[in-house]
């Protein structure tokens, strides 16, 4: 899959907790990312179809529960 690399602001701790993140955890983290901004561009699609569909996705591509809390949890 092709990418483009984007700026966007976060705030402090998000931005930490990313560049604390393995290669493996951003590589994640990027495709997540890249779903949501995918699917909060459609119109008409509620958030929590939005949500489904993104979770459902990040699972087909290896994202457990367990790594997502895991990454989230990090400092």
């Amino acid at each position: 899959m092709q990418t483009d690399e984007i700026t966007i602001r976060v705030d402090p701790e998000a931005a930490r907790a990313y560049r604390a993140a393995t290669t493996e955890e951003r590589r994640k983290l990027d495709l997540l990312l890249s779903l949501r901004l995918q699917d909060a561009l459609r119109p008409g699609v509620s958030l929590a179809d939005v949500m489904r569909e993104i979770s459902r996705k990040a699972q087909e591509r290896g994202l457990t529960p367990e790594i997502l809390e895991s990454i989230l949890h990090e400092s």
